[in-house]
This record gives structure tokens, sequence and C-alpha cells, in this order.
């Protein structure tokens, strides 16, 4: 164990994830860092999901299934729940590495809690993907969702997920955090986490490009800035169609 042991709430949400999900609640609760609450949020499954959490209900602090209003609605309804000073998201299609937790802790100290966030680098797939990405912060992705770490006393500070969007939600969470209220990054240059391709944003390109255009103008980004990337990631997508 790290000399900072703090608590750590694991939030993973679920639906209809039979085939992915044991992988997931393994890679919590087999962590050897013991600080942790782990918290399951299903959508209502029909699936065999909960039959899988049940097997390790034994290991998991709190979990409920019943019908929701989307991705970004069970991570709030999972802050709601999480009692933790760091609290971390895994989604059922994804996983942690070993020593993942023992790696925030060590890093993540309770003086950089009301100014930091935490974050490191994740597997997409086979591409490794940087934590952090400072020439992209206005543009678009510069931080990966599985890997970021959160104190409970940001998210009181600057709330959830804002459930107007549906595909962009994580990013309108960074970008307020790191571009608004001008937190900065504790990125550590290490994967954590592994990203399984084809999420929401893969599976609809263009409402993700329109979202992430609408968080950037509303979060005070000019439009003549934001509509031109905008414009710039539909044609380079179109054009990847063209060839594919």
């Amino acid at each position: 164990m790290p000399l900072s042991s703090p608590k750590i709430s694991i939030i993973t949400v679920a639906y209809n994830a039979v085939d992915t999900i044991e992988e997931t609640i393994q890679s919590v609760v087999s962590q050897s860092y013991d600080n942790v609450e782990y918290i399951i949020i299903d959508g209502g499954s029909t699936d065999g999901t909960l039959d899988i959490i049940k097997k390790y209900e034994d290991k998991i602090d709190y979990w409920v299934s019943e019908r929701d209003y989307g991705l970004y609605h069970a991570m709030n309804k999972g802050l709601e729940r999480a009692t933790g000073d760091i609290i971390g998201m895994i989604n059922a299609d994804d996983y942690y590495y070993d020593s993942a937790f023992q790696t925030v802790a060590a890093h993540y100290l309770p003086e950089c809690y009301d100014t930091h966030i935490f974050t490191a680098d994740i597997y997409h797939g086979d591409e490794r993907v940087s934590g952090w990405r400072e020439e992209n912060r206005f543009n678009g992705a510069f931080t990966p969702h599985p890997s970021m770490f959160v104190s409970k006393k940001i998210y009181e500070r600057i709330g959830f997920y804002a459930l107007q969007y549906k595909i962009a939600s994580d990013y309108d969470f960074m970008y307020r955090a790191f571009n608004v209220h001008h937190l900065e990054p504790l990125y550590v240059s290490e994967p954590i986490a592994f990203f399984r391709p084809g999420g929401l944003a893969a599976q609809s390109r263009f409402r993700a490009y329109t979202e992430e255009m609408l968080v950037k103008v509303e979060n005070g980004q000019r439009i003549s800035k934001a509509f031109p990337v905008y414009l710039l990631k539909l044609a380079k997508f179109g054009m990847g169609r063209l060839f594919e």
C-alpha cells in the first residue's frame, strides 16, 4: 500500500454487457489496493449480466438494476452513492490493469484534491493513448475517461454529467473542469486501463462531433473557432468512409 491510502470509489455502468462485464469486475476486485468501494449501476439488463454481477456480490458494495435515462444518468446515480475520496469510472466494456489503484493513490495526494484531476495512459485496442494531450485541449478529446480519477470534492464543486448530451457528456465534464474551472492535470505516463474499441462515439460519429462542438460553444469557445474544426472532422470522417 502507498503511504497515502485514500478511499477510492469505482463506478461501473452496465447494460446488457454479459460478454465483457466479468473481465471488468475482476479487474476491480482483484486489485491489491484494498481501500476500495465498488458500485455497479445496471440499466435493467436482460442478457445474463445480472447473473455475473450476483456472482461477485460479496465483493460489490452497492449495485442496482433498473431503467435509467442513459449512460450519464447511470454515472450520476453512481456518483450520488459514492463515498470515496477519489472516484474512478470504468464501464462494462473496459477494465483496469494490475496496480492501477496503487498508482492513483501514490500520485493523487490530498493536497491535490481541490486543484487537480488524475489522468494516465490507456490502451485503446492495440493503440496506446496518452493520458494528456495539451495540444488538443481546445480542439477535441484530450484525456481518456477510463483512466481519469476525480476527487469527490471536485465533483461536488463543479457538478456531475450533463444529461443533455448522450455521447459527449464525459467530454463536457473534462472541458468544463480543465478549460472553465482551470483545474490542472496530474498526469502519469503509465497505462492503467484498457478501453475497448466500438463505444458510443464510434457508433455515431456525426452525433459525437456535433455534441463536441456544442460543448465547446456552450462553454465559451467562439463559434468561429469551433465550427471549422467540426466541419474538418466531418470531412475527414466522410473521406475515410469512402475508402473503406
